[in-house]
């Protein structure tokens, strides 16, 4: 009969978390680090340590190795490769992809059912939009008129699915008169895919703002851009400055208890310039 791994890998979005974890479960029953060593087929009797601590990564063929010592197979085993490769990666795009494969695994989708949420509210421009007009004083709950209000539309079937997912969040709620009403929750992802998520949100909606160029009449719209040349110790003060005008911005929404328009504002701070004190590049 095959050994069982003691911890179930799908539910975890941190291979080095899960191989902690793993450890511990283990240790009592006389596991070490050498034993480990042994199974996975490494000269190191630290080499697992290392690992856990984040002073050594794993390639996809050791991966594979530390899959079958921790006793994992089949579909367990496939997954923790690929966790492997979504902790790792160095460019959003990588990850983005690994993410995929991750939500690929049928035993991830039923683990992970809260994070897939988070992921497609933050991948999904009209996930906040459809929030902010459950809002407004004329808002039916009516996929199809939700569909046909946003700008661009999207479908009625897409409208009834976001509208699912916000309950599920717990972003929006059934008030005492069965109407849907916002809540407080902030939207929150685990430690591993939240700058993940948020890149995405932040990716989908300036693609919403370069559209509105061209789709959206000049008076209903304001896209402007300043280029500045700042001291690289005034970069703090300027996001700063930033953080107070959104506060500022969200004391405003207060006062429009009566507002049915929708709208979206980005603020972007960004060098295009290196510090003046980098060392320069050898052009060889």
């Amino acid at each position: 009969m095959a050994r069982r791994a003691v911890i179930d890998v799908f539910r975890y979005l941190d291979y080095r978390a899960f191989l902690w974890d793993h450890y511990r479960a283990r240790k009592a029953r006389g596991f070490s680090y050498r034993r480990f060593s042994a199974a996975a087929g490494v000269s190191s009797p630290n080499y697992l340590k290392l690992v856990m601590e984040g002073q050594r990564n794993l390639t996809p063929a050791m991966a594979e190795r530390f899959a079958s010592a921790c006793r994992l197979d089949g579909e367990a085993a496939d997954y923790f490769v690929e966790l492997v490769r979504f902790n790792q990666a160095r460019e959003d795009s990588e990850r983005n992809a690994a993410y995929q494969r991750l939500a690929g695994f049928q035993r991830y989708r039923r683990a992970q059912k809260l994070e897939l949420a988070h992921a497609a509210y933050c991948a999904n421009w009209y996930m906040p939009a459809i929030r902010e007009l459950i809002a407004s004083p004329d808002f039916v709950e009516d996929p199809a008129w939700i569909a046909e209000r946003l700008l661009p539309p999207i479908t009625a079937r897409q409208a009834a699915r976001a509208l699912k997912l916000l309950l599920e969040l717990g972003l929006v709620r059934r008030g005492e008169g069965g109407c849907l009403e916002q809540t407080n929750v902030v939207v929150s992802t685990g430690a591993q895919t939240t700058s993940l998520h948020i890149g995405n949100y932040h990716r989908g909606m300036l693609e919403r703002a370069a559209d509105a160029i061209e789709q959206i009449p000049a008076e209903r719209r304001d896209v402007s851009s300043l280029t500045l040349r700042v001291r690289e110790s005034s970069l703090a003060d300027l996001k700063a400055r930033l953080a107070r005008f959104r506060r500022e911005l969200l004391d405003f929404e207060e006062g429009e208890a009566e507002g049915d328009q929708v709208v979206q504002i980005n603020l972007q701070l960004f060098p295009l310039t290196s510090p003046g004190d980098r060392e320069p590049t050898d052009p060889r």
